[in-house]
Parts: C-alpha cells; sequence; structure tokens
C-alpha cells in the first residue's frame, strides 16, 4: 500500500482553493489553475506593494513641482532651498501643505527663496 500523505494534501490544496474564492470559473475550482492564479496574485500584491510607495513619492512632487511654479520657482530650486535652510519636512507633508495651506506654502517658498538669495 503507498502512503500519500492524504491528510496534508488536502489540507494544503483546500487552502490553495479557499484563497481562490471568487475568482472566475475554473480559477477558483480547479486545483492546479487555482494555484497557479493565487501564487500570481501574492507575487503581484508584493510587486504592486513596493510600486505604491514610488507612485505617492511622485504623486507629491508633481504636486509640490505645480505648486512651486505657482509661486514663480521650480521644484528642483524649491527643494534646494529647503534642504540649505535646514527645513526638515518631506514631500508628503509639504504637498499636503501645498494643498491645505496655501498660505502657509508660499511662507515655505519664502524661505527656500531667502535660502536661494
Amino acid at each position: 500500500m503507498r502512503a500519500t500523505n492524504a491528510p496534508a494534501s488536502r489540507r494544503r490544496r483546500k487552502r490553495f482553493l479557499r484563497q481562490a474564492k471568487g475568482y472566475y470559473g475554473a480559477r477558483s475550482r480547479l486545483y492546479r489553475t487555482a494555484r497557479e492564479t493565487v501564487e500570481r496574485s501574492m507575487a503581484m500584491a508584493t510587486a504592486h506593494r513596493r510600486a505604491k510607495k514610488r507612485d505617492y513619492r511622485r504623486l507629491w512632487i508633481v504636486r509640490l513641482g505645480a505648486a512651486a511654479r505657482a509661486h514663480g520657482m521650480s521644484y528642483h530650486r524649491l527643494i534646494e532651498g529647503l534642504t540649505k535652510a535646514g527645513v526638515a519636512l518631506n514631500r508628503k507633508m509639504l504637498s499636503e501643505i501645498a494643498l491645505q495651506d496655501p498660505a502657509g506654502f508660499a511662507s515655505i517658498v519664502e524661505i527656500a527663496r531667502g535660502q536661494l538669495a
């Protein structure tokens, strides 16, 4: 008689099928297809978590560039001036200030401009 370790195999297969719940057609019903789909979705989830960080940083930089240009300054010069001034605000916070508090952002731009003069 052949030993198949059936309980562990069944548990493993059921785990993949549970994770594939909600997928269309064979992807949620057939073990092999479900496993391939679940493994790919896990890999994509990891990659996209990393990409999300890059996407947000790009968004903040675009917002800052637009806000800085409204005050007659480029993004690069704004960051250079703030670095020289020792302002320790990151791009996320700067972009939020630019959106929520335009007057406050104008004063930050003046701080940067003062360091570049």
